[in-house]
């Protein structure tokens, strides 16, 4: 990988992470109110990948939301980097369920549409473009549109988008959700190979036990409605890792085994 696409993290100490304390949150009002989130407290440490698991409505959504700046918390704090979150920051980048592509736009055209937000130079855009979109096997694909690709190339185009912006931080909303077993898994390698050369903090959301305990460093399992932190797992499964290895490997099913024995 070039140095375009590496050497993240490197301004940070490992206390400039995300913090997250005490921090509650309510929908609606009146008779109608919801508690998504009530009192969680997590600390994620510069460089490291983390996902949050649980029931469907337990709030993952919300908190990863309040952490990148997109809603504000109600009650408590929380830090990224040192400062309030905010959306839009710089520093910071989030990738959503869907590819959210542009249609009318190509593929290479797509990355640059969110990456001249951050660099003015065409030329530097191009290349760095270029390298990210090769690395994941779309180097002959530049100058597709979207509805010439697939779903799984299409996300392919989203994580490029993401990883091209060279954020600090990383929020991933269930990015493979919609994908059959043998792209995801392809996906998930491609996720691994980008993570591990930009030292990007990654934050994932997803419902995919499997997909957490062979992507992260912990996982972090949050209760049904209103969400709280009952466990944070640490995988010490040594990296590199391989995740179609993973799936031979009685230590890995073990772990999905006590994930799913947290969540229940």
């Amino acid at each position: 990988m070039s140095a375009d696409v590496a050497g993240l993290g490197k301004n940070l100490s490992p206390g400039q992470g995300i913090k997250v304390h005490q921090v509650s949150h309510i929908y609606g009002g009146g008779d109608r109110v919801v508690q998504a989130l009530r009192e969680v407290n997590l600390d994620i440490e510069v460089g490291s990948f983390v996902s949050l698991v649980g029931a469907s409505g337990c709030g993952k959504t919300t908190l990863l939301d309040i952490m990148c700046g997109l809603t504000e918390g109600q009650q408590g704090t929380v830090t990224v980097g040192g400062l309030p979150p905010r959306a839009g920051r710089p520093d910071t980048a989030r990738m959503f369920a869907r590819d959210a592509l542009l249609p009318w736009l190509t593929a290479e055209q797509n990355v640059d549409y969110a990456l001249k937000t951050r660099i003015a130079d065409a030329a530097t855009r191009r290349r760095r473009i270029a390298a990210l979109l090769a690395a994941v096997g779309l180097g002959d694909f530049a100058h597709a549109y979207p509805r010439q690709l697939s779903q799984g190339m299409r996300q392919r185009v989203a994580l490029v988008r993401t990883f091209s912006l060279h954020s600090e931080f990383v929020f991933l909303d269930e990015p493979f959700g919609a994908l059959d077993a043998l792209t995801k898994i392809t996906l998930q390698e491609e996720l691994i190979r980008l993570w591990s050369e930009t030292n990007s903090t990654v934050v994932l959301v997803t419902h995919d036990l499997s997909e957490a305990a062979a992507l992260s460093d912990r996982v972090v399992v949050m209760s049904p409605r209103p969400g709280r932190i009952v466990a944070d797992v640490k995988i010490d499964i040594p990296r590199p890792r391989r995740v179609k290895d993973l799936h031979s490997n009685p230590e890995f099913h073990e772990i999905v085994a006590d994930l799913w024995a947290r969540l229940e």
